[in-house]
């Protein structure tokens, strides 16, 4: 059963750091690749990040490019998004998700995790 778990998720002032971690299980990421997700309220769900399945390349948002970085550790079977210079626009639940294929550097996910919230005050 493929699973996903994200943790790290909380307040942190402007200009702060998180990090999100997201422990999958039920796959290798030769299966899947892992993309990232937020919503704020209000909004349609947005891509964050990618790591493509098929090559490991990692494609960002422009919103976040330069900010966030993601990495993977297969031995923890665990996806990571550090959010540095965190603004109030970020403010979202953040989810992982598996995905078998990507479209323009946007995973298409087949999996999610139930997310975490990140709030950033002003």
């Amino acid at each position: 059963e493929v699973q996903l778990v994200e943790s790290g998720g909380g307040l942190v002032q402007a200009g702060g750091s998180l990090r999100l971690s997201c422990v999958v299980s039920g796959f290798t990421f030769d299966d899947y690749g892992v993309g990232w997700y937020r919503q704020a309220p209000g909004k349609a769900r947005e891509s964050v990040s990618c790591i493509s399945r098929s090559d490991g390349k990692i494609h960002y948002a422009d919103s976040v490019k330069g900010r966030f970085t993601t990495s993977s550790d297969a031995a923890k079977n665990t996806v990571y998004l550090q959010m540095n210079s965190l603004k109030p626009e970020d403010t979202a639940s953040y989810y992982c998700a598996a995905a078998s294929t990507e479209v323009a550097g946007i995973c298409l996910p087949n999996y999610w995790g139930s997310g975490t919230q990140v709030t950033v005050s002003s």
